[in-house]
């Protein structure tokens, strides 16, 4: 007899009882009752809670910002003692009767004298830099706050918007996730020795700082003002918290504390940017209104003024050509208010919305131009950045990589055919 079993045909099968076959689940219809909205919410709460939400939108205001403030130091560099240092006409005695008023967090009377200043200058200067190329970006978006607002705090008499802009993206920062992308932070293929390095230097300076009589008042624990609380345990808790990320990190990665220490990142990230486009909608809507309000807005003649004042008037030959043309300026001045009121409704729609995008950095980039502000100016693109599309960002991150790789490869060329060119000895 062979050892291969029979065939069994479907009629062999009628005597067996059948099992039956597991039905699959019945999907939501879209329109039952609570199904959508319930499905939506799991969505979004999980969206929340499982990613930073605008990635490349946090790189490009930390780029932005950093570059901006970058800029802003090494253009007052000849005259950073002037304006913030030991030579100042706002002397240090009285910066400080104003902040013990106010309670602004500043570091430069800490010891006072030019080489503090210096110091703490040139380490602004390092602080932008390391956030532009985004290097150890939880450490740089500290000092880059300290450093803001220990100038800025210092004379609070200089500057302009753009300046206020810098001072609130400064704090936000500080609770992004932006260097997820378009960073060396991104780049590095693990953490290495390096931070553990730098965050116990930065704790001992912290604990000398906090311990040394020198500081005063500006690492308190609490506050006389909302929201009550001191700088101390904002850093100290800054501080905790990335040894703690770290230490998880290395002892159990796919744990569930660091799991948790994850999404509680990324709902800060994306309350931090839900902050930011706030705080963009509230200066555009805020400054559309108070022109309404403005009689020369009314009338149509509130660039007139302006690009005929010297102090706004980089390039006196341009400003008085388009100061002559009175249509365009009519339409300007009205054409900016009906943008700043409108812009916070344009959000619904997505196309609306990046038309007139594009068209307020088109402005505000006319107004570096024209009324020498270039710091506004550019403060305030880096901020809209945040309402950019991904496409269009990834689009220009593409072609900014290819002509530097095309830089790159012209330089190489040049070097390889110089080298050819030069006799041998």
């Amino acid at each position: 007899m062979s050892d291969v079993p029979p065939t069994v045909g479907p009629e062999l099968l009628d005597g067996i009882p059948r099992q039956p076959r597991p039905e699959a689940p019945a999907l939501p219809a879209p329109g039952r009752p609570g199904a959508g909205p319930r499905a939506a919410l799991g969505r979004a709460l999980a969206a929340f809670t499982g990613q930073a939400l605008g990635r490349h939108q946090a790189a490009a205001v930390r780029i932005g910002f950093g570059l901006v403030w970058l800029a802003f130091l090494l253009r007052e560099w000849p005259h950073r003692r002037v304006l913030y240092g030991d030579t100042s006409p706002w002397s240090l005695d009285l910066a400080e009767r104003l902040l013990a008023d106010n309670g602004a967090l500043t570091v430069l009377p800490w010891f006072g004298g030019r080489l503090w200043f210096e110091l703490v200058y040139h380490l602004a200067v390092l602080a932008a830099l390391a956030v532009l190329l985004g290097w150890r970006t939880r450490a740089s978006t500290v000092l880059f706050l300290v450093t803001v607002l220990s100038l800025q705090n210092r004379n609070v008499f200089l500057g302009d918007g753009g300046d206020n802009v810098v001072h609130l993206m400064a704090v936000y920062l500080v609770f992004t996730r932006c260097a997820r992308v378009w960073s060396l932070d991104a780049r590095r293929p693990a953490p290495g020795r390096s931070g553990v390095l730098l965050w116990a230097v930065l704790g001992a300076v912290l604990l000398v700082c906090q311990l040394g009589d020198f500081s005063g008042d500006s690492l308190t624990w609490t506050a006389a003002t909302f929201p009550h609380v001191g700088w101390a345990p904002v850093f100290w808790g800054l501080w905790a918290v990335a040894g703690l990320w770290w230490l998880l990190g290395r002892l159990r990665p796919d744990g569930e504390p660091r799991a948790v220490l994850d999404a509680l990142a990324n709902m800060v990230h994306n309350c931090a940017m839900l902050v930011i486009a706030a705080e963009v909608v509230l200066i555009y809507a805020t400054a559309g209104w108070y022109k309404v309000q403005g009689s020369r807005w009314q009338d149509g003649t509130a660039l007139y003024y302006p690009l005929h004042l010297d102090y706004f008037t980089p390039w006196p030959g341009l400003s008085g050509l388009v100061g002559s043309a009175l249509l365009p300026v009519f339409l300007v001045s009205y054409g900016t208010v009906l943008l700043q009121v409108a812009f916070p409704f344009t959000l619904v729609d997505r196309r609306i919305k990046n038309v007139l995008l594009a068209v307020m950095m088109a402005e505000h980039l006319g107004i570096a131009v024209l009324l020498g502000l270039p710091v506004f100016s550019l403060a305030m693109v880096a901020a809209d950045a945040v309402f950019l599309p991904t496409g269009v960002l990834r689009w220009a991150a593409a072609h900014v990589g290819g002509l530097a790789v095309r830089s790159r490869s012209l330089v190489a060329r040049a070097g390889s055919l110089r080298s050819r060119r030069e006799p041998l000895p």
